[in-house]
């Protein structure tokens, strides 16, 4: 009868867990009657079963669409098609660890379904599956309550306990969720107590009276494991103990009790810090990880692991780190090979959690064939370099290595080791370089190792020579190093013939270092050669090497006429502008002089003017200064006429004549802390001072604005801005790239470069980045939005930046970051070659080139008029030495005179009087030197 009340319990309990409206609960609150609600519904059933088919399609082109996935489950949940709902669950589960929500809806849909105990069965198998994807608490949980409403069968009540036994094993030591567990285990033990308590008035049996004995002391037990664990509300299960116990609680459990209490009061921190965190609280996680590790409780590692992984399921560092624990601490076979499992499940595109579960399995002897199959697996994994197949190849071939017992001279594991060189280095050539574009393997180091097998542990220097002559054909007989590999296996496992006959073809074959190769030769016949191989080496060096400086004096020769050539248009253009300067300079002087005898009272100024004409840049208003130099020459307005009004022009002018008044004002460099440094602005912003104020206003107190002009009086593009704060100068650099009409401004600290002369600031990172791709091909049109639209099909995109130039306009380059790898992943296999507005765009993953750090100058102004001492790069003299001197600088600081004809005259060596000491030029008399020529 108690079993009875129980079951009903039990039933109850699923009914309350119905979802209201659940279309498989039987359950409408539409209106039937209702003609227009049925023909929408019509229409919306039509339109799902449209959807339903486009994602089944979609999954049979790309198995591993996560999000396919989701959706497609949701439809048919939504449309209560059970059966094809059911498969489609199975599907992904089979590809993919289901999240605790996914598990749960699937559990509960069963859990309705099944009524007969065959299908009760098979509700126990899922719920088997889904504690093994992620350590749940709330999974356990149900699992648990499930589990009672078979306690009528046989051996219920012991199955419900060894299932809350497993649960407080995997998750009743969690912090936050486990007294949930233990709760739960003690009102189940406290249900079968009371079934066992005799009816009132009656004498309890004997055996009665035992299984009374035995339940209260099961209950006992459990209150006393729970209060030596570290949990939260601690206090109200002590409390509640204490009132439920007719016997004092011993001291031992008090102790205990004591000790666990200090130990959460250690943990309630990194609780509070998981708890405040925002996702995926990697962080935090990671600090509670080390404080566990500390305290060295293999249980408790693992736990705090699995929630880490619960919340970071993609996350592979995370996964490499809890394996290597598990590896090398527990090395327990179920546990180590279960996380393994889950950890490539989730990470599948990380070749490295591969090669540890093979590694895994391999400790732990798993069979050939399964280790075989996950290989396969792993083949299919879909890698996204190229150098990743190359190492999962290598991982697999050293496991049937080390297989194979090289003491026989022929075996089943020998053959299949061969066969899988063979097909590695095919595999390399024919599926990875079609993807990539590349094998991977450009030094063909599994060729390499299959030579070293043959060669030493097979006795095959056959074999091993006809794999090194295939490598050398693959575009590696130009390199030294490769040669010289080969001729130490030769001379550890061959003769001095093929030595000798190795070293003879690197010397004819080597391009980068001969002189290397050419050097181990001759060390090779002095040790073991005849006086006949000696001469022939000496030969055979010696033209070698003549060839090969002959090549490279050649190289130098057209490396330095080409020098020579840019030298020589570089001069041209040179006295191209000088000219074009020069009789620009003879037309103002022309107009001056005209001025000077209309303006005769004005003759200082004139004089001055002409003497020294002001410069001006290339746009900078020249042709009003002309118009208004032909105005006082015929006498428009006269001298005295009226002025002219306050053109554009002219206005202009006068704040270009303003500014020309104000000194210059030198940047403190013991302000560099509070002055951002702006640059990239318009050169025609009128009133920089004004506009820039406003836009740094909002980052805090501005103390001053100094903008740069040139001497013309014109804005040069950038200024300094200091503010009253420090935190307001580094606020301001939230503004940088901000659009300034029509240009993005860049703002950046204030460094002295004298200082700190490798200082750069580069904000995005130049390394690789697998959760953010890299789009070229781009149409200069698209927009932010636009490309959005395009990548949110494949994942949740965290940023879009569209690369521009310094000018704002777009270069068809673009950086998308995704939330994690596994959809960087997949957005790569499907939006490579896709097409947007009639223009095919590439897609890779972003891994930026090394940037060039440019040459330090030399330091000081001075030092760009001295002569320079010769300065050899990191390899030496050159064999182009180009004076990038003038040479009128040059023919400056020679003493010695040149005659027109040629002769020197007055040389240093005959004359007997010091040289004189060179006159100091203005900066008047330096442009004439230079116009001279």
């Amino acid at each position: 009868a108690a079993a009875g009340a129980e079951a009903a319990a039990v039933a109850a309990e699923e009914e309350k867990r119905l979802p209201e409206g659940d279309p498989e609960s039987g359950g409408d609150s539409e209106d039937e009657g209702d003609s227009d609600s049925s023909g929408d519904g019509e229409d919306e059933e039509k339109e799902n079963e449209a959807e339903i088919q486009r994602l089944e399609e979609q999954l049979s082109i790309n198995a591993f669409d996560y999000n396919c996935h989701l959706d497609l489950i949701k439809l048919l949940r939504q449309e209560g098609e059970l059966v094809k709902l059911r498969r489609a669950r199975q599907k992904m589960s089979e590809l993919f660890p289901l999240t605790e929500e996914i598990w749960l809806d699937w559990l509960k849909d069963e859990i309705k379904m099944a009524s007969e105990s065959s299908e009760r069965e098979k509700v126990y198998e899922l719920f088997e599956r889904a504690v093994k994807d992620y350590i749940c608490p709330e999974i356990w949980l149900e699992y648990a309550q499930y589990s009672i409403g078979g306690i009528g069968q046989e051996g219920g009540i012991e199955k419900v306990r060894s299932i809350f036994e497993r649960a407080l094993t995997a998750v009743g030591l969690h912090v936050t969720k486990g007294t949930a567990l233990w709760e739960a285990y003690r009102e189940f033990e406290n249900a079968i107590l009371e079934t066992a308590q005799p009816a009132p008035g009656s004498v309890p049996s004997p055996e009665q009276q035992q299984m009374l004995c035995s339940q209260l002391e099961k209950i006992h037990t459990l209150f006393r494991r729970q209060l030596g664990i570290p949990l939260l509300d601690m206090e109200a299960s002590y409390a509640e103990y204490e009132e439920w116990s007719e016997d004092p609680i011993p001291e031992t459990v008090i102790k205990s009790y004591k000790k666990a209490l200090q130990q959460l009061e250690k943990c309630k921190p990194y609780e509070e810090a998981l708890l405040g965190a925002e996702t995926p609280k990697l962080a935090e996680y990671q600090a509670y990880i080390d404080f566990e590790m500390k305290a060295g409780d293999p249980a408790r590692i693992q736990l705090i692991y699995e929630r880490a992984l619960a919340e970071n399921c993609l996350v592979p560092d995370l996964w490499a780190r809890y394996n290597q624990y598990l590896d090398r601490q527990l090395r327990v076979k179920e546990l180590v090979l279960s996380a393994h499992d889950r950890a490539v499940r989730n990470c599948p595109w990380t070749v490295g959690l591969w090669i540890r579960y093979l590694l895994a399995m391999e400790r732990h002897r798993v069979d050939h064939g399964t280790i075989s199959e996950m290989f396969e697996k792993a083949l299919n994994a879909g890698f996204i370099q190229a150098t990743d197949y190359v190492e999962i190849w290598q991982a697999y071939l050293d496991y049937l290595r080390r297989r194979v017992d090289f003491t026989q001279d022929s075996s089943k594991e020998l053959e299949e080791l061969r066969s899988a060189f063979a097909r590695a280095v095919e595999y390399l050539k024919q599926e990875v370089e079609e993807r990539f574009s590349e094998s991977g393997d450009p030094s063909c180091t599994i060729m390499q190792n299959w030579a070293r097998v043959e060669a030493r542990l097979c006795n095959n220097m056959q074999k091993a020579r006809e794999l090194w002559d295939n490598i050398m054909t693959k575009g590696n007989a130009k390199y030294a190093n490769m040669w010289l590999e080969y001729y130490n296996l030769e001379r550890a496992h061959g003769d001095t013939q093929h030595c000798r006959k190795a070293l003879h073809r690197a010397v004819q074959c080597t391009s980068d270092y001969p002189e290397h190769v050419c050097e181990v030769l001759l060390t090779l016949e002095r040790i073991e050669g005849t006086l006949e191989d000696w001469d022939a080496a000496v030969q055979k060096t010696e033209n070698r090497l003549a060839r090969v400086n002959e090549q490279r004096a050649k190289a130098a020769e057209k490396e330095a006429a080409l020098a020579k050539q840019e030298e020589e248009k570089a001069e041209q253009r040179k006295q191209a502008r000088a000219e074009k300067k020069a009789s620009k300079k003879a037309k103002k002087t022309r107009i001056g002089d005209k001025r000077k005898a209309d303006d005769a009272d004005k003759g200082e100024w004139g004089q001055e003017e002409a003497e020294q004409p002001s410069k001006r840049h290339k746009g900078d208003g020249d042709g009003v200064l002309l118009e208004e130099d032909m105005e006082v020459e015929t006498g428009l307005f006269g001298r005295s006429g009226p002025e002219k009004p306050d053109c554009p022009a002219n206005q202009k002018e006068k704040a270009s004549t303003s500014r020309k008044d104000i000194p210059k004002v030198l940047h403190d460099s013991s302000k560099d802390k509070v002055t951002v440094f702006v640059s990239n602005l318009s050169y025609n912003m009128s009133d920089p001072e004004v506009k820039l104020k406003e836009l740094f206003e909002s980052c805090g107190e501005v103390a001053e604005i100094r903008p740069v002009f040139s001497n013309k009086g014109t804005f040069r593009g950038y200024c300094y801005v200091e503010f009253k704060e420090e935190k307001s100068a580094l606020q301001a650099l939230g503004l940088d790239r901000k659009v300034v009409e029509g240009r993005p401004m860049f703002v950046s600290p204030c460094v002295d470069k004298n200082k700190n002369p490798d200082f750069k600031v580069f904000r995005y990172s130049t390394t690789l980045e697998k959760h953010k791709l890299f789009i070229s091909g781009l149409p200069f049109s698209c927009t932010k939005e636009e490309l959005e639209d395009v990548c949110k099909a494949h994942g949740n995109v965290k940023d879009i930046r569209l690369v521009t130039n310094r000018a704002g306009k777009p270069k068809g380059l673009a950086y998308v970051e995704y939330e994690n790898e596994a959809q960087a992943s997949q957005a790569v296999l499907k939006m490579d070659g896709l097409t947007v507005k009639e223009h095919v765009i590439k897609v890779a993953i972003s891994n930026p080139p090394l940037r060039k750090l440019p040459d330090k100058p030399e330091a000081g102004r001075a030092a760009q008029f001295a002569v320079p001492r010769q300065v050899y790069g990191a390899r030496g003299k050159g064999r182009t030495q180009l004076s990038m001197m003038p040479r009128a600088l040059q023919r400056q600081g020679n003493p010695m005179a040149k005659a027109e004809n040629g002769m020197i005259q007055n040389s240093p060596a005959t004359s007997s009087e010091p040289p004189e000491e060179p006159k100091k030029m203005s900066n008047a008399d330096f442009a004439k030197m230079l116009l001279k020529k």
